[in-house]
């Protein structure tokens, strides 16, 4: 009776608060990046090439950044303000996006947006730990992931709406981005608690994210994972190409966020099954299926024709997101030894960063220079040397 009682025991507020907090940057963002690609090829002018260089150094920079915000975190103990200045640091990018007469403007406003999210990352997540029961845990950061889902398919669904209404003005649209922000910003400073500084070993307190020397002890199956999970990475350019390739075969601008929506619903429904299979055999199955799903998506992309195919490969899109996103962190837990973890991660995101940064810059380059069949078939062989590197090592199906 008291297992039952601990089981069913209500969650903290503050990780409803923190699940709320994502949910409404989630919604303000992507309603910003369902139109954005447009915005800036449609209105701005910008080339395939300036829009991969765009998103591929924001996304690299988050990725990065995330390396630097955790170590932080646990230094100063201060999880809430670091919160505070990562969501607060997205939220007053908002208004530049519909401000923005120019390419390096919103260029400037989507790398901040970026960075913000990455210090935020590592050190909400460390308070979702902080203020939950070991034995609650599991059931805090699904409930976080869940709500910060709702958001990813709430915004993209609320432009459609907003596009409708206001006659496809998209500086229009933008505006609407910047309340949910604030709402999140303001939900994060009145009704998150943070249980304050706790105590700090010297060893871990003079811990720099990243030790060179700590390089030697990591192995050769480390080593390989990180070099394959780069070569995937190159696979999986910016999402900004399939909403420009939708609106190239036909989708009207008012539905260009139906992209996003439908790439967020299909990874939401696929994260869970795919976590509960990777328990019950191993990580290579749901990695190669992965694989297949994006090699598909992106022949899909570069042979088909007409809005269902590109909808059929956009949902290809979201399952191997599903099937894959949290693999790869898992086999570097895997691969790394306990006490060099925390370097692993960092190397790890790192390397991540930059291969993003290198796809999409690549994309945009392949689709100005040569097609965007071109971008897309280059995907599908990066994915295919990607999948034939982890078929071939065993280690990765007892992962």
């Amino acid at each position: 009776m008291r297992a039952t009682t601990t089981t069913r025991k209500a969650l903290p507020p503050t990780v409803w608060a923190l699940g709320f907090t994502s949910l409404f940057m989630d919604v303000s963002s992507e309603l910003i990046h369902g139109l954005l690609p447009l915005f800036l090829v449609v209105n701005l002018g910008a080339s395939a090439a300036v829009l991969g260089l765009v998103e591929g150094i924001a996304e690299a920079a988050a990725q990065i950044v995330k390396v630097f915000s955790g170590w932080l975190s646990d230094t100063l103990r201060r999880r809430k303000a670091l919160a505070v200045a990562g969501y607060g640091l997205a939220a007053v990018t908002k208004p530049l996006f519909p401000l923005a007469s120019t390419v390096a403007l919103v260029a400037f406003a989507r790398l901040v947006d970026r960075i913000g999210k990455g210090i935020r990352g590592a050190p909400r997540d460390a308070l979702v730990a902080d203020v939950t029961p070991p034995a609650q845990r599991g059931a805090a950061f699904g409930l976080r992931q869940s709500l910060d889902t709702v958001g990813a398919t709430l915004g993209p669904l609320l432009a459609i709406g907003l596009m409708a209404l206001f006659n496809d003005d998209i500086r229009t649209v933008l505006w609407f981005a910047v309340i949910p922000a604030v709402i999140s910003v303001a939900i994060l400073l009145i009704f998150v608690r943070d249980p304050g500084p706790q105590h700090v070993s010297a060893d871990s307190a003079k811990r720099v994210p990243i030790k060179l020397r700590d390089l030697s002890g990591l192995g050769r199956f480390y080593w390989f994972v990180v070099g394959a999970g780069a070569v995937f990475t190159l696979a999986r350019f910016s999402e900004a190409f399939l909403v420009i390739r939708a609106y190239g075969e036909g989708l009207p601008l008012a539905l260009a966020p139906a992209v996003i929506a439908v790439m967020s619903i299909v990874f939401a429904l696929a994260a869970y099954p795919a976590g509960r299979l990777q328990d019950q055999v191993g990580a290579r199955p749901p990695l190669l299926a992965g694989l297949a799903a994006l090699i598909a998506a992106d022949l899909l992309l570069a042979f088909g024709s007409g809005l269902v195919a590109v909808f059929l490969a956009i949902g290809l899109w979201g399952l191997h997101l599903g099937l894959t996103q949290g693999v790869l962190s898992a086999l570097v837990a895997h691969a790394a030894p306990a006490k060099l973890r925390g370097t692993a991660f960092g190397v790890f995101g790192l390397t991540v960063g930059v291969a993003t940064l290198v796809a999409s810059l690549v994309a945009g380059i392949l689709w100005d220079a040569v097609s965007p069949e071109a971008t897309f078939l280059t995907g599908a062989g990066f994915a295919a040397a990607a999948l034939v590197a982890f078929l071939a090592l065993r280690p990765v199906e007892r992962a």
